[in-house]
This record gives C-alpha cells, sequence and structure tokens, in this order.
C-alpha cells in the first residue's frame, strides 16, 4: 500500500501561494509571491532534502505542475556550470523521472516526461493508487487538490514549513472540509532563518477532554444558555 504525503510551504496564517516567486501565482490578487526565498537556509534545505531522498511519484493540480513544468525541466544539470546548485539539480533530476499523476481537465496537453492525468472520479482513482504498490505519492504546493484529498481523508503524512510571516488573504493549506483527526509529531527542526519544520503522521481520531468544573456554576450554566 502506497502512503499519500504532503510537503507544504506555509505561512504562520496558513497561506501556500506563490512561495517561489512574484510570478509564480498572482491570481485572486495575491501580491507577495516569492516569500521562501529571503528564509531559505542550509537546515531548511537539508530538511527537504532528506524527504526528496526517498523514493516518490509526484501528485499534483494542474496550476503547480504547469508552474513545475516550466521550471524543474530547465534547471542546470552541469556540475561544472556557475549556476548549478546541488539541491535543485537533485530535484530536478527526480522530478523530471518520477510519475506526475495530474488533476487536470485537460489531459492531453500533458507535455512533461511520464505525466498522467488522474481522469474524472480523482478520489476513486487516488484511492486506487494508493492501494498499489510503489513509491510514496508526494504532493507539492496544489492547494485545490489538497481540499480533495483532505475532505475524503486520503493524506496520510504531512511535512509542513512554516515560515514566519503573514501574508493575509491567499490559497490555504486548510479549509473547512477536512476530516477531523488526530496528528502525532515525528520530527522537528527550526532553522537560524526561523523556519519551523515539522512531519506528521495520523494517530487516530480526536479525543476530547475538559478543564470545565465538575459541577457547572450558575454563570456558566447561563453562558451556555446564551449560545444557544
Amino acid at each position: 500500500m502506497r502512503k499519500i504525503v504532503t510537503g507544504a510551504f506555509i505561512s504562520l496564517d496558513g497561506v501556500m501561494q506563490a512561495p517561489g516567486g512574484p510570478e509564480e501565482d498572482p491570481t485572486g490578487g495575491f501580491r507577495h509571491g516569492g516569500w521562501v526565498p529571503p528564509y531559505w537556509d542550509d537546515t531548511t534545505g537539508e530538511v527537504i532534502g532528506r524527504l526528496f531522498s526517498q523514493p516518490f511519484d509526484l501528485l499534483l493540480g494542474r496550476r503547480t505542475y504547469d508552474i513545475f513544468a516550466a521550471h524543474w525541466p530547465y534547471v542546470q544539470m552541469d556540475p561544472e556550470a556557475g549556476d548549478f546548485e546541488a539541491l535543485n539539480a537533485g530535484i530536478a533530476e527526480n522530478f523530471n523521472r518520477v510519475t506526475k499523476y495530474v488533476a487536470t481537465h485537460r489531459p492531453d496537453s500533458l507535455d512533461w516526461e511520464n505525466s498522467e492525468a488522474l481522469g474524472a472520479d480523482i478520489p476513486g482513482r487516488v484511492r486506487d493508487l494508493k492501494q498499489g504498490d510503489g513509491r510514496m505519492l508526494l504532493t507539492q504546493g496544489s492547494t485545490e487538490l489538497l481540499q480533495i484529498l483532505l475532505r475524503h481523508d486520503l493524506i496520510d503524512e504531512l511535512h509542513l514549513h512554516v515560515f514566519p510571516l503573514l501574508l493575509g488573504k491567499g490559497k490555504r493549506l486548510f479549509g473547512d472540509g477536512a476530516v477531523p483527526a488526530a496528528l502525532k509529531l515525528t520530527s522537528s527542526h527550526v532553522s537560524p532563518s526561523g523556519v519551523f519544520s515539522a512531519s506528521y503522521v495520523r494517530s487516530g481520531d480526536v479525543v476530547s477532554g475538559s478543564f470545565a468544573m465538575d459541577t457547572p456554576t450558575e454563570a456558566e450554566l447561563e453562558r451556555r444558555r446564551t449560545l444557544t
């Protein structure tokens, strides 16, 4: 059985949109594209590199697919070139080689090598992929696809990189449709620039507790009555 793993750059207020550059995704009037590079450091790069060092295929929404297809096939791969970066070259080599499963209404236009459309029934197709053998299915970006996966309880692990800024409006990781679940922290790192990287896995259902008095006061009972 394959795992679905979400890797995401997010702001403190949960925005995912356009982390890599101003022109990446300005839809909806988003004006802060490119908020990741000023905080990038070796620690964050090492944490992300460990995730990409595991065998994976990509699970992408169409907008993120188009962003990637216009970038990763063109990354410098020559170690002798002045603009060569080992981390980027390693990611590019993996991204070009692996299968890209894409949520799209335009399957005939997937021209990046090793790309495959998910089809009309996205949750059903993803469930079928999970039931098979193979590498983990890694999401990157793809906020609209993530909402579908969260609504259908299909994500097994979250690898979040939380950047120390507020972006206000923008596309977010979590909407209102996520299936309630408890999570377990499996690793965490804080980079010198203040990026908090945390990995979580599912750990069962939400368990409730209470700090309330065993016998509620009259004031508390009145407060409850005013809520209904």
